[in-house]
């Protein structure tokens, strides 16, 4: 018989922490779980106008590229997730993300991964100035790509899902956008989804094995870039006003301890910021069945992000 996993839900609000326990089988099929299809809400498959390798940007002699997914067709502007693809900052590619992508589009949103600066070519704050572009980009390009400028949202994996954070918590003031082009529109977004991101990189609990990929991040060790830890972490930017968080943690993950996480929410917490925290009983980075959680997350995105005349009917 397949065991359960049983799910911790830390809802914050301004005036409430709730604690939920649900249980849910995992994926009987490793292979299934890790090609997860993109669902078509008829009972068809929608139609998905597809554009790759678009340069957004470039930062030096780098070309930027960026992949945009969306539902096939003309229309009124739709909500739109930046989808950030993870791997340590130092690996990874965008081209991973496209099941995603796929999967946004089949439910009616706009999806686009970027490709970014990888370390050590690269080290911070280069990464978050090319996701700031990204968003840039897609809201200079509204009419193209059918990007609603005023409902935004990012959605990234490990080191995507801390960029992700960074585009949530970080505003203009904050000396993190950067001089890449397109200039001109802000960077502001609605709402985010954060899979296993750290969120605060100066942290005691670091693990010895991730500590190497933070001092390559920061351009050198976390003792002596102390200053750059604390810029580079989302939980020292967390502030009234900012943007719902969806984040899901393992609770036996290597590389970023779910204590992590639970500091998040205490920040959310204090600040009066919405959203909430599923920690994965016993799972590692990334888990088996990881697809039934990238429904909640097209949820809460939804819920966040929609018109109300633009969200799924419920049956």
């Amino acid at each position: 018989m397949p065991k359960h996993l049983f799910r911790y839900v830390l809802c914050c609000s301004t005036t409430l922490i709730c604690l939920q326990v649900s249980a849910q089988e995992p994926a009987s099929n490793k292979e299934d779980a890790a090609k997860p299809k993109a669902p078509a809400e008829s009972g068809k498959p929608a139609e998905i106008k597809r554009d790759y390798d678009l340069v957004y940007t470039k930062a030096g002699e780098t070309e930027l590229k960026i992949d945009v997914a969306r539902p096939a067709g003309d229309g009124e502007p739709l909500a739109t997730i930046l989808v950030i693809h993870g791997g340590g900052w130092r690996g990874g590619n965008k081209e991973s993300n496209r099941r995603f992508l796929d999967m946004l589009a089949a439910k009616g949103f706009v999806a686009a991964s970027p490709q970014y600066r990888l370390v050590p070519k690269a080290t911070f704050p280069a990464q978050v100035h090319d996701v700031k572009a990204a968003v840039r980009w897609l809201k200079a390009h509204t009419k193209q790509y059918r990007v609603d400028p005023d409902r935004i949202g990012a959605m990234g994996f490990s080191a995507g899902g801390h960029l992700a954070l960074m585009l949530g918590v970080t505003s203009s003031n904050d000396g993190l956008e950067g001089d890449l082009e397109p200039k001109g529109p802000d960077t502001k977004i609605r709402a985010v989804v954060n899979y296993f991101g750290p969120t605060d990189l100066d942290a005691d609990d670091i693990p010895e094995i991730s500590k190497p990929l933070v001092d390559a991040f920061l351009g050198g060790p976390v003792a002596e870039k102390k200053a750059e830890a604390s810029k580079a972490s989302p939980l020292d930017f967390v502030s009234e006003g900012d943007p719902p968080i969806l984040t899901f943690q393992g609770t036996k993950d290597p590389l970023v301890p779910h204590s992590q996480s639970y500091k998040l929410a205490d920040a959310m917490t204090s600040k009066g910021v919405s959203g909430r925290v599923a920690l994965y009983v016993g799972d590692g980075h990334g888990w088996e069945g990881i697809e039934t959680t990238l429904e909640e997350a097209a949820d809460f995105l939804e819920a966040n992000l929609k018109k109300p005349e633009q969200r799924r009917r419920r049956r």
